[in-house]
């Protein structure tokens, strides 16, 4: 069974289109998704959004939304998965 291309149901989601709600409830669940920090000092949460704002906002990350999972995800920009959309558009 073919299973459809990430690149065919996958959109670049730009992070200043979206209210400041909704970034910030994006980017918290992309954060706890993640799972646990193991680093050697432990991170605050706030601290972690913060960071993955600026990723956004210098373009060393992307927020994408994938049409068949219902779902966002924020991706870096040198993730496959966002090259290989790239080369679709």
């Amino acid at each position: 069974m073919d299973q459809p291309q990430y690149d065919k149901r996958v959109v670049r989601v730009p992070y200043d289109q979206l209210s400041p709600e909704i970034l910030e409830a994006v980017i918290k669940e992309f954060i706890l998704r993640e799972g646990t920090d193991y680093g050697e000092v432990e991170v605050p949460f706030e601290q972690k959004v913060d960071r993955v704002k600026k990723q956004l906002k210098s373009g060393k990350a992307f927020i994408v939304f994938d049409d068949f999972m219902q779902s966002c995800n924020i991706l870096s920009k040198n993730d496959p998965r966002l090259r290989d959309l790239d080369r679709e558009n």
